[in-house]
């Protein structure tokens, strides 16, 4: 199964160097960063290994990184245009 990747970096590279500057600084930044890739890798294991379950958590799931990375990507924003 071809499985699309969603890692920040890949998301927004306009925003890399942002991104790293509010992982060392930001203590909520950090953590929601990790959390929504540790999802990733969970939801990406998932579709490549066609890995049957339930369809209900998985949905939970890719919400949940979604909503994750809308805030981390407002953070982001918030913080370059501070700047």
């Amino acid at each position: 199964m071809q499985v699309e990747h969603h890692e920040l970096q890949r998301e927004f590279p306009e925003l890399i160097d942002v991104m790293q500057v509010l992982r060392s600084s930001d203590s909520d930044f950090s953590q929601m960063f990790d959390e929504y890739h540790s999802l990733t890798s969970q939801v990406e294991h998932l579709e490549e290994e066609d890995i049957p379950g339930d369809d209900f958590t998985f949905e939970v799931m890719k919400k949940k990184r979604v909503k994750l990375k809308d805030k981390m990507y407002q953070m982001l924003v918030e913080h370059k245009n501070s700047n």
